[in-house]
């Protein structure tokens, strides 16, 4: 049996802009993906706490260390800058090593910083 577990999040993510002439994604600062195992590409599924809207893009990488939430594309008409987000990426796993899987989470803090620790 395979199932389906959360693989990684990050939590309080602030939108810090949109562009809906871009081609679609989610840009995320390549600090923040590295730091929860989001891989360049990876399917997302992304939660606006603001509005109730839940999508899926793919993230791609943006500048370390700003802090970058930026919806791209159709994304962009589904949230505004200083929207909290939460952005989530899966992983099938098979039943013996979804027993003891343990997902990489991130609660951010103000300005999209990982916690100290």
């Amino acid at each position: 049996m395979i199932v389906r577990l959360l693989k990684s999040k990050l939590h309080r993510a602030r939108v810090t802009g949109g562009d809906v002439n871009y081609e679609g994604s989610l840009t995320i600062s390549s600090d923040l993906m590295e730091a929860v195992g989001i891989l360049p590409y990876e399917k997302v599924l992304v939660g606006n706490m603001a509005n109730g809207e839940r999508f899926e893009t793919y993230a791609i990488p943006g500048a370390r260390g700003k802090g970058e939430i930026v919806l791209n594309g159709g994304a962009a008409l589904l949230g505004k800058k200083g929207d909290l987000v939460t952005i989530m990426t899966f992983a099938d796993l098979p039943a013996k090593e979804a027993a003891s899987h343990e997902p990489r989470k991130a609660t951010l803090q103000e300005g999209n910083r990982l916690p100290r620790g």
